[in-house]
C-alpha cells in the first residue's frame, strides 16, 4: 500500500522463487484460492497441475501463475514486466481474454506487438 491507500499489483520477470502448491500459494499470498484455480483453468490448466508443485512447472506455467495471482489481487493498478515471457501462442490469447473480461487498469512492457494492439488503449514507445 502507498501513500494514499493506492495498491499496486506488481509482476517481475522471475519465476524462480515460485515453491510449493498452488494452494499454499494462494494462502501464503492472501488470494481467493477457488478464483485464482478458476483463473489457472481459463488459462489452461488441468487439474493435475493444481497438485503439483511449482517448481515442477515450465516457465510458461509459472508466469501463468503469476497472471492468475495478480489478477486475484484487488488492485488499483496492476503493473506487469514481460507478461508473455515463455507463453506460447494459445496461451497469449488466452491471457488477453481474460484481461479484457477483468479489465484492470494495467501498466505493461511486452514486446508482443499482436498482445499490444489487442490490449493497450495507450502506448508508449521508449527508445534511446
Amino acid at each position: 500500500m502507498l501513500g494514499s491507500g493506492l495498491k499496486i499489483s506488481y509482476i517481475s520477470q522471475d519465476t524462480s522463487y515460485l515453491k510449493g502448491n498452488l494452494s499454499e500459494f494462494a494462502h501464503n499470498n492472501g488470494i481467493d484460492e477457488t478464483l485464482f484455480k478458476t483463473i489457472l483453468h481459463k488459462l489452461d490448466f488441468s487439474k493435475e497441475q493444481f497438485d503439483k508443485n511449482m517448481e515442477d512447472f515450465s516457465a510458461g506455467q509459472k508466469k501463468k501463475a503469476l497472471i492468475a495471482k495478480s489478477l486475484c489481487e484487488q488492485a488499483h493498478l496492476y503493473i506487469w514486466d514481460e507478461p508473455l515471457n515463455y507463453i506460447d501462442v494459445f496461451s497469449r490469447i488466452q491471457i488477453e481474454k481474460v484481461i479484457l473480461k477483468y479489465s484492470p487498469t494495467l501498466i505493461f512492457v511486452e514486446h508482443d506487438e499482436a498482445f499490444q494492439n489487442t490490449i493497450s488503449t495507450k502506448k508508449i514507445n521508449l527508445s534511446s
